[in-house]
């Protein structure tokens, strides 16, 4: 096998990345005893094995038995796995090796990650030691979104076609009254001194929460929403970081509601934040999903070898496919080979749940009736 044909093999995808993280950091041990190895390209293999040979010599050390035994077959296992790879590949590799010594199951994963590797890095430990590759996954058209009116506020982001909640706050201002005169003025002036205050714990809230993004490069934008004057006042308030305030959408959107509900509604009526497309998609999709199954139009097609039958001819408009599968990409580059706009369904979606567990997460809007 050729060096080219060894590094398409052991190369993964942000995806793939993704969902072996969410395994790997479900690993636990009650002692130091799963591998990690972050290999970066240039190095070379003869110069880790040696290190591995060198903490194989040293393992006897280690008192308890099962422990030694647990690390030398981590050990074992990585070092068999090495042997194979003539070289490093561009991007570098990373191995994990462990046994949970709760079921006595093993496992060794190697893989070339999505972008390269930067450190070099070894160590046995309680749990696998991620840390180097969770940038990597990270989606790199966020969008942070502040929902602010005078006494409440959440602060959200959209990853992609996912939507989530960073942080809801609520403050105390008092409505109207009843007043008049300096009275009146002076008690106005406790009001606005009050909505200062919130809106400079808003503020500081979103800047803890979002610089840190702008700064690894993975905030493209903030959109602010809310109802009424409250949001054109928050952002022409200067309560917002200056690197915020250069990402900030120029259209102020107005909405009814605060938590999930409001960022939902905000993405909806964002229209000049290209990155919310993602997330309307989904809702506008499965709008329309669920309209075609409810008056039996005959214009949907579910369960994979029926959506894979409309799609070789060519029938699919629209493919939806929860964000879950394990198979996503693979559909969606049949899509795009077939012409059909294909839609992720995020989980953070109503219906997604209905969706997968209903229709198995695949679905088809049709062109055209297909007759199976």
């Amino acid at each position: 096998m050729s060096q080219k044909e060894l590094e398409a093999k052991l190369t993964i995808s942000k995806r793939e990345l993704a969902k072996l993280l969410r395994e790997l950091k479900k690993w636990s041990a009650p002692a130091t005893v799963l591998l990690s190895l972050y290999i970066p390209p240039g190095r070379p293999v003869s110069d880790v094995m040696t290190l591995l040979r060198q903490e194989y010599s040293i393992t006897d050390n280690i008192k308890l038995k099962r422990t030694r035994q647990a690390v030398k077959r981590a050990l074992s296992a990585a070092m068999d796995r090495l042997q194979m790879v003539p070289s490093v590949p561009k991007n570098g590799l990373v191995i994990f090796c462990g046994e949970d010594m709760n079921t006595g199951k093993f496992e060794c994963y190697m893989f070339s990650p999505p972008e390269p590797i930067r450190v070099f890095y070894y160590r046995t430990d309680k749990r696998f030691i991620t840390d180097f590759l969770e940038d990597m996954v990270e989606d790199r058209s966020a969008i942070g979104i502040i929902v602010v009116e005078r006494d409440q506020a959440t602060i959200g982001l959209l990853k992609g076609a996912r939507l989530e909640v960073l942080k809801e706050l609520e403050g105390f201002v008092p409505g109207k009254h009843k007043m008049g005169g300096q009275s009146q003025r002076r008690y106005e002036r406790i009001i606005e001194q009050m909505v200062d205050e919130f809106f400079k714990k808003v503020g500081e809230e979103a800047n803890n929460l979002l610089v840190p993004l702008v700064e690894k490069g993975l905030l493209k934008g903030v959109l602010v929403a809310g109802p009424g004057l409250a949001k054109q006042e928050f952002v022409e308030g200067g309560y917002l970081d200056y690197r915020l305030r250069k990402i900030l959408a120029k259209d102020l959107v107005d909405v009814a509601y605060q938590g999930l509900q409001g960022l939902k509604e905000a993405v909806m009526k964002a229209e000049r934040v290209v990155e919310a497309q993602l997330y309307r998609d989904a809702v506008s999709a499965m709008e329309e999903f669920k309209s075609n199954l409810a008056r039996g139009t005959g214009m949907v097609v579910y369960g994979d070898k029926e959506v894979e039958y409309a799609l070789e001819m060519g029938a699919v408009k629209t493919l939806l496919i929860h964000e879950s599968r394990e198979d996503l990409e693979e559909w969606v580059e049949r899509a795009r080979q077939r012409g059909a706009q294909a839609v992720i369904v995020p989980e953070t979606l109503p219906e997604a749940e209905w969706f997968l567990h209903t229709f198995g997460g695949l679905a088809g809007i049709l062109r055209f009736r297909v007759s199976f």
